[in-house]
C-alpha cells in the first residue's frame, strides 16, 4: 500500500456519555450524581457504570454479588439492564444528528460518526458546530454527549476521547484545529491503548517496542507497522496523520452471521421449557434476518449447562440443520430448530443457555431461487411475516409470535432475570412516565 493522499475530509464523532446509565436518569433525575450500574443479562455483571461508581475502582464486568459490601457503603444503586429503552433512545439521538447531516455512519448504540465539512459553513468554527450538537441532543433526548472532531475517523475518535477526560474541552474537541504542539502534548499524554483499533493485546506488544504513547505511534513507520500488524495498523499510523483511510459506512454491512441466545433465569431441565427459548430466540433471528434483507440457508442450535457448577453434570452440544431452500421465515425457521433441539435435547441435565445461530446468510433479492419452489405459499409468507413485523413494531416486541414460544402471559421461568429493570418509558404506552 502507497502512502495516501491528503484529504479534505473532517469527521466528527459524537459519543453518550455512560450510555446506560445516562438513558436511566433521563427519566430519573433524582439518579443524578447518585453512584450507579447498569447490570448484564440475569443481573450478573455491571455492563454500564456512572463516573461516581468508576471513582470508586469499579472495573467493567465485576459482578454485582461482588459489589455488595461497597454498594452498601457508598449507596450504590444498581438498575436491570434495558435493551428496548436504550435501543429507541440511540435511535431518537441518530435522529438529531441527522438533523445536522446525511452523512452519518451509526458506530454502535451510543456512537456516531459524521462527515462536517460540508456543513461548516453555517458556523463560525467547528467547536460552534460541537457546541450546538451537544446542546441539540440534551434538549432533545436529555442525554449528554461528547463530541470529538478530527481530519479521520481515528483522531475523531482520539478528540473524543480528550473531550471526555479532560473538563476544560467543555465536552467538545477538534485536535484538528489544534498547532502541532500542542496536538503532540496531548498525544505524548495518553496511552497507546487509547488509539482506536489498538486492543489490549496489540497494546502490549507495542510497549514492549517502546512504543508507550499514541505519538510514538504517530512516529511509528507505517510500514513497519504493517510488516508487524497487518494493514489495518499501517492504516490507523496514516490516520493519526491526519490521512483519512477510513470512509463512513453510512450503509451498515448486512451482517454474516446473526446470533440470537440468553442465558435463563432459573436452570432449565424441561425439553418444553427448552423449546419455548428456542423458538423465541428462532423468531428474533429471523426479525433481524428481515432487517437486513437477507435469508439464511442454514441455522445452528445450542443447549447448554452452566460450566461454572462443576460438581454437575456438564452437556454442551450443538446441531446444524441446513434449509432445503433459504428463508427468511419465522415459522420455517423455528420448525428447523425445534428439530435440532429433538435430536440434541438430553433429560437429566440442568441447562443454564440455549440460543440459535443463522448461518450461510445471503442477500435476499440476489439469491437464486430453486425450480420447484412453491411461488403461491412464499407469497403468502412474505406478507404474514411482513405483517408480524409491522404490528410488533407498533406495538411491542413479540405480541405476535408463534405458539412455540409459549401463549400464557405470565414471564416464562426460563426468561433472563431483571429484578429491576425500569419501565420501557418510550415504547410502551402503559409505561409512558407520568408526570405529577
Amino acid at each position: 500500500m502507497s502512502a495516501p493522499s491528503p484529504s479534505n475530509t473532517l469527521f466528527a464523532l459524537v459519543d453518550v456519555n455512560n450510555f446506560y446509565v445516562s438513558c436511566e436518569r433521563v427519566f430519573q433525575p433524582k439518579l443524578e450524581e447518585v453512584p450507579m450500574v447498569v447490570l448484564s443479562n440475569n443481573d450478573g455483571c455491571a455492563v454500564a457504570r456512572s463516573a461516581e461508581v468508576k471513582a470508586l475502582g469499579v472495573k467493567m464486568g465485576t459482578p454485582w454479588f461482588q459489589m455488595q459490601e461497597l454498594a452498601k457503603k457508598h449507596g450504590i444503586k444498581a438498575c436491570s439492564s434495558n435493551y428496548t429503552l436504550y435501543g429507541d433512545m440511540s435511535s431518537r439521538v441518530v435522529q438529531v444528528l441527522r438533523s445536522f447531516t446525511p452523512n452519518l455512519e451509526v458506530y454502535s448504540i451510543d456512537e456516531s460518526f459524521l462527515q462536517i465539512e460540508t456543513v461548516l459553513k453555517q458556523y463560525q468554527d467547528t467547536i460552534e458546530l460541537g457546541q450546538k450538537i451537544k446542546q441539540q441532543v440534551k434538549d432533545t433526548t436529555g442525554l449528554p454527549v461528547c463530541v470529538g472532531i478530527g481530519a479521520s475517523k481515528t483522531l475523531a475518535k482520539l478528540a473524543n476521547h480528550l473531550a471526555k477526560k479532560h473538563q476544560h474541552f467543555g465536552g467538545v474537541c477538534d485536535v484538528n484545529a489544534m498547532a502541532k504542539p500542542e496536538l503532540y502534548q496531548w498525544m505524548s499524554e495518553t496511552e497507546v491503548g487509547e488509539v482506536w483499533g489498538v486492543g489490549r493485546q496489540i497494546a502490549k506488544k507495542l510497549k514492549a517496542q517502546n512504543i508507550q504513547s499514541v505519538f510514538d505511534l504517530l512516529q511509528a513507520s507505517p510500514q513497519a507497522m504493517r510488516q508487524q500488524f497487518g494493514v489495518v495498523m499501517e492504516r490507523l499510523c496514516y490516520e493519526l496523520r491526519g490521512t483519512s483511510c477510513l470512509q463512513l459506512e453510512e450503509v451498515a454491512p448486512a451482517k454474516q452471521q446473526i446470533i440470537a441466545s440468553r442465558s435463563f433465569g432459573k436452570l432449565v431441565t424441561s425439553q418444553v421449557e427448552l423449546a419455548q427459548s428456542v423458538a423465541t430466540h428462532a423468531a428474533r433471528a429471523a426479525e433481524k434476518l428481515r432487517t437486513q434483507n437477507s435469508i439464511t440457508g442454514a441455522l445452528t442450535v445450542f443447549i447448554q449447562t452452566n460450566p461454572f457448577k462443576q460438581h454437575e453434570p456438564q452437556h454442551h452440544q450443538s446441531i446444524t440443520i441446513p434449509l432445503v431452500d433459504p428463508s427468511d421465515d419465522t415459522l420455517t425457521l423455528t420448525n428447523a430448530a425445534l428439530a435440532g433441539l429433538k435430536q440434541i435435547y438430553q433429560p437429566h441435565f440442568r441447562y443454564k443457555k440455549a440460543g440459535v445461530i443463522l448461518n450461510l446468510i445471503g442477500d435476499k433479492p440476489t439469491v437464486q431461487q430453486s425450480l420447484f419452489e412453491d411461488v403461491e405459499s412464499k407469497g403468502k409468507s412474505a406478507h404474514l411475516m411482513k405483517a408480524m413485523d409491522e404490528i410488533n413494531t407498533r406495538f411491542g416486541n413479540a405480541v405476535i409470535r408463534s405458539a412455540a414460544a409459549g401463549t400464557n402471559g405470565t414471564k416464562q421461568g426460563w426468561q433472563m432475570r431483571s429484578s429491576n429493570k425500569s419501565p420501557n418509558y418510550t415504547t410502551k404506552w402503559d409505561e409512558l412516565p407520568v408526570v405529577r
